[in-house]
């Protein structure tokens, strides 16, 4: 308990202009020294960004990861079968960012913070740093199936590091070590369906993230994110997530549209509990949607 303690309390310390840009409005940025954010929304695509949300303002997030398309017609290409996650976000200051999520995956709640180390500057640093740190509770796991359960064997937690650039007005690339702990990994298995015994997963689990946004017209820009998960179970099931996404840019908001092989949209679900294979099909349509105020 007292590990997820100090992930929780790490980041504690340590209507919007409508026709006009609204990501002009919102970069938190020091005219004088600092680059403008690298990003344009809070998130790559599955990857949190190392753009903050400015002092005092208040976003509502909406993401929905659908099933997989390849069942085709039987699901409507996953449309049937959505997970949805909803956030509230807060920028306290311009280097703290506080949230609290709710996802369907695994009835997770969660709350956390992103915070700024320290900014890319024009004739200086350059790199932009940020932390993120997240606390989750599974509510999925029922007393009937698991009698014993506590809260504690509910709870995962991610500790990151988010490292970006920006080469210029259209480029900007990202780089994540990341740590989640999961306090209960559920049974692994292997491709037949049999449970593997002798190599079970840590539940303290190591990844690197890469990604970047490269902005192709005025309000659009493409993005790629992708995990390499370091210490994975060599039988496990489990994949890497690799997400496409586009960002649309318009008064009011952002839109991103995107694919990926991950269904989960907390950080602990789609770094550790991946499924599905692009080289299968196996992807699924989704979105993230903000709202600033």
């Amino acid at each position: 308990m007292k590990k997820v303690l100090f992930f929780i309390l790490v980041p504690f310390f340590v209507w919007s202009q409508e026709e006009e840009d609204l990501l002009s409005q919102i970069d938190t940025v020091d005219a004088n020294t600092n680059v403008q954010s690298a990003f344009k929304a809070l998130k790559l695509v599955n990857f949190e960004s190392t753009k903050l949300a400015a002092k005092g303002d208040f976003y509502l997030m909406i993401a929905h990861r659908f099933g997989y398309v390849d069942n085709g017609f039987e699901d409507f290409f996953g449309i049937d079968n959505a997970n949805t996650q909803i956030k509230f976000l807060y920028g306290v200051n311009e280097w703290m960012t506080l949230h609290v999520a709710r996802s369907g995956f695994q009835k997770t709640y969660e709350i956390g913070g992103k915070f700024s180390l320290k900014p890319q500057e024009k004739d200086g640093f350059p790199f932009a740093i940020v932390g993120f740190t997240s606390a989750a509770v599974n509510t999925e796991f029922k007393e009937s199936d698991y009698p014993n359960i506590t809260f504690e064997n509910r709870l995962n937690y991610v500790a990151q590091a988010l490292i970006s650039r920006k080469f210029s007005e259209k480029l900007s690339l990202l780089v994540a070590p990341t740590f989640f702990h999961e306090n209960t990994i559920r049974d692994t298995y292997n491709q037949e369906g049999e449970l593997i015994l002798p190599n079970p997963q840590d539940n303290s689990q190591y990844a690197i993230g890469l990604g970047g946004r490269y902005k192709f017209a005025k309000r659009w820009s493409v993005n790629v994110d992708y995990a390499a998960h370091l210490n994975r179970a060599n039988e496990s099931i489990y994949k890497n997530p690799l997400a496409i996404g586009f960002d649309l840019e318009t008064g009011g908001h952002v839109f991103q549209m995107l694919f990926t092989n991950a269904q989960a949209i907390n950080e602990a679900g789609f770094l550790g509990q991946t499924t599905g294979d692009w080289t299968k099909g196996e992807i699924a349509f989704g979105f993230n949607l903000y709202r600033v105020f």
